[in-house]
C-alpha cells in the first residue's frame, strides 16, 4: 500500500500541492510570525509556494493575514520575502 502525500493549498494561487513543495508560515502561540522550513512547528500555519508571485498575490489579498488571524505589519512581510527567496 502506498504512503498518501498530503495536499495543501497555497494561500498566494490557491493550487493544491503537495505538502513538501510548500514553505509554512507560522503564527507562534507568542504571536510570533516567521517561516516554518520544517513544517514541525508549534503554531497556526499557512502554506505558500517558494516563489515571489505566489508571495506577493497572498500579501496583496492579505491570504496570509487571513489564514493567521492577525494583522501583519511591512517589515514582517520584509523579513518573510528575504527568507523565501
Amino acid at each position: 500500500m502506498a504512503k498518501q502525500i498530503p495536499n495543501r493549498q497555497c494561500i498566494g494561487c490557491r493550487e493544491m500541492k503537495p505538502k513538501i513543495e510548500l514553505v509554512r508560515v507560522i503564527r507562534t502561540p507568542e504571536g510570533d510570525i516567521c517561516l516554518d522550513k520544517t513544517g514541525k512547528k508549534n503554531g497556526r500555519g499557512a502554506y505558500i509556494c517558494q516563489n515571489s508571485e505566489c508571495f506577493n498575490k497572498a500579501k496583496k489579498s492579505k491570504g496570509i493575514e487571513r489564514a493567521l488571524k492577525v494583522s501583519i505589519p511591512d517589515e514582517i512581510y520584509d523579513a518573510i520575502s528575504k527568507e523565501l527567496i
